[in-house]
């Protein structure tokens, strides 16, 4: 059919041709087509800026090189994130001139390899740094590293400056400074209670890292360091006190062999249903759930059973509890770190490993029963909670 509509007027093949066919290179490619890279334009890409260049801070604190990442809002409306890690690599690749630094800033192609057995996948699987630069009106990398101070500036992705060696330092770590592109974003307004709620999440989930955030436009800092981990973050979604089942936090963690799965858990009974129920993988906050969050309810459901029946607190006419009582007025935090994580969807908020269902439920029935073992009087509290809300 040709553009007339009508099928009976031959087409003039020579009309399309291959000059027709647009080919986007490196980040022009990104910056044509933002969305597919951030999700969108607005205030949701705005921030998953900042969390692209968080990502690789926490991605060295995995790799058990930094304890410490400080956000700040600059006045102008900047954003500038520090780490205390080994700091981006800064050899020079003899057949390009291209520094590492350089390479991962402006190379799609290039996704340095893990530094540790997992990832964060906070982001672009790797291509984070790349993307904020592409995005970004100005964009500032210094590192520290190998003795000396090293810098370059970039304007939408396009070096300007050469990446330059500067005075000897002692210190180490990576500081990317950039402004979001006002050409490609809806707004260049960040807003202090969005990224401190998400940094203080990656805190509960990495226990131990200090994040901190100050915003400059006036001065309000926040520091976020939970040594207890989902414990604290437990707490954190548990504010009243009176209407706890049992204290304090159920809490374990496991690791498989051959280190490619590592499983946190922290969960805690309350009178006030519905309960909280928050699920991540690699840090990511998997809103539809997926094989890990499967793995954790048919695991919990059968030993709140299984104890239940053994110290006769059912009978055994009774019909089992169901998994929806069960999770009645619980708050838990599940994370669950892969070296090989599958996520489902454009929006990757659902977990599809099924090695994640199966090592959940073998650390759940394990350490779980164990616990309502040691502690009877608790164990025997949160069945009569689990009994009185299915009446």
């Amino acid at each position: 059919m040709n553009e007339s509509g009508n099928p009976s007027q031959p087409v003039n093949v020579n009309e399309y041709d291959a000059s027709h066919i647009q080919v986007l290179e490196g980040l022009e490619a990104v910056r044509r087509r933002p969305g597919m890279y951030i999700g969108s334009t607005g205030e949701r890409g705005l921030h998953q800026m900042v969390y692209e260049v968080v990502t690789h801070a926490v991605n060295e604190h995995l790799a058990g090189h930094a304890d410490t990442i400080d956000v700040t809002i600059t006045a102008d409306g900047r954003i500038r994130v520090a780490d205390n890690g080994r700091g981006l690599p800064v050899e020079v690749r003899e057949s390009t001139g291209m520094s590492a630094v350089e390479r991962q800033l402006t190379e799609l192609s290039f996704a340095p390899k893990p530094r540790t057995g997992y990832w964060v996948f906070g982001g672009i699987n790797g291509l984070g740094l790349c993307v904020v630069n592409a995005l970004s009106s100005r964009l500032t990398v210094e590192v520290h590293r190998d003795s000396h101070r090293w810098t370059q500036e970039y304007e939408k992705g396009i070096p300007i400056s050469a990446f330059t060696r500067h005075e000897e330092s002692s210190g180490h770590g990576t500081a990317i400074a950039f402004m979001p592109d006002a050409d490609i974003f809806e707004t260049t307004r960040y807003s202090f209670a969005t990224l401190s709620q998400r940094l203080q999440e990656l805190a509960f989930l990495n226990g131990g890292l200090a994040i901190s955030l100050t915003d400059e436009r006036p001065e309000r800092p926040v520091r976020h360091q939970h040594l207890d981990g989902l414990h604290a973050y437990v707490a954190h979604l548990n504010p009243y006190p009176s209407s706890l089942v049992h204290s304090p936090a159920i809490g374990f963690t496991s690791e498989n062999e051959e280190q490619t799965i590592f499983v946190q858990v922290a969960m805690q009974w309350n009178t006030r249903p519905p309960g909280e129920f928050r699920s991540f993988a690699n840090s990511t906050r998997t809103h539809e759930g997926g094989t890990h969050e499967h793995g954790f309810r048919t695991a919990l459901t059968a030993i709140i059973n299984d104890h239940a029946r053994r110290q006769h607190l059912i009978s055994p006419d009774d019909e089992d509890i169901t998994a929806e009582a069960v999770q009645q007025g619980l708050t838990a935090v599940v994370s669950v770190k892969l070296a090989h994580p599958v996520f489902e969807g454009c929006t990757r908020t659902r977990l599809g490993n099924p090695e994640a269902n199966t090592y959940i439920q073998e650390t759940v029935r394990e350490h779980l029963a164990v616990w309502l073992d040691h502690h009877p009087n608790e164990a025997a509290a949160i069945i009569r909670h689990i009994l009185n809300t299915s009446i």
